[in-house]
């Protein structure tokens, strides 16, 4: 973990509730695709976990959704100021583990980290394939530039105004796959571990109160005791994870 003073070199919108910021500073700390970042905002008690959609040493960039108070107040953030930024944080993705032809999964806003995945993937000459979905068609963003990097790409909307119709996991069906990769609201996670047909990754998302450990607000039970998403996550093996019922 590292904190930072970065500065907004964007901020504007993908969709109308989605947002694309790119923030200008040390962003050297941020090792693995799926890691995140927490920002504080004025007000605002604790800070905003945002995961990292691509980054370079000096330059991060995030995908969010205006949600509430603290995303329609950055929302609002012009160009140039300043934010107080802990970076690094989170275990991420091991690419290693991908084999020749991986699968990566994402719902709505868990779409994002998986944009560094499939850049690094893709470097490393793998034939990665790619399911966004959503629940209609105005809420798609980010579907050109996974075409853009090489990747196969596949659409998914609740309603069907676009692509296949249904949920991610009515796309995995006809998709040959050595590993797949997935972040997404948990009704999808869950949905992906029971039709999945290979060992794979899973990335939470969890309300954070500290974002690096120390308050254990965001356990989940795993087969070696309860974890923190923030700390020991926010990517389990799919083998560890004990679903609530």
């Amino acid at each position: 973990m590292k904190q930072g003073i970065f500065k907004i070199t964007k901020n504007v919108n993908l969709t109308r509730d989605v947002m694309l910021m790119t923030l200008s500073g040390d962003a050297s700390a941020i090792t693995a695709p799926g890691q995140f970042i927490n920002i504080k905002l004025d007000g605002k008690y604790l800070r905003r976990p945002i995961s990292v959609c691509d980054s370079t040493d000096t330059e991060i960039t995030i995908i969010y959704k205006v949600v509430g108070h603290g995303t329609e107040q950055m929302s609002k953030m012009p160009h140039g100021q300043e934010l107080d930024v802990l970076t690094g944080l989170g275990n991420g993705y091991d690419v290693s583990r991908s084999g020749d032809t991986p699968l990566l999964l994402g719902g709505g806003v868990g779409v994002p980290p998986l944009y560094m995945l499939a850049k690094q993937l893709k470097a490393a000459e793998k034939d990665v394939s790619v399911i966004l979905g959503f629940n209609t068609a105005d809420e798609i963003f980010y579907e050109k530039e996974f075409e853009a990097l090489g990747c196969h790409v596949f659409v998914t909307t609740v309603d069907g105004s676009k692509g296949i119709k249904g949920f991610v996991t009515n796309a995995m069906e006809n998709i040959e796959y050595s590993y797949f990769y997935t972040c997404g609201p948990e009704p999808m996670l869950k949905a992906v571990y029971k039709a999945s047909k290979t060992s794979g990754e899973l990335s939470f998302e969890e309300r954070m109160g500290c974002g690096f450990g120390a308050c254990m607000g965001c356990s989940c039970k795993t087969i070696t005791g309860y974890k923190r998403i923030c700390k020991d996550g926010p990517v389990m093996q799919k083998e560890e994870i004990l679903w609530e019922d």
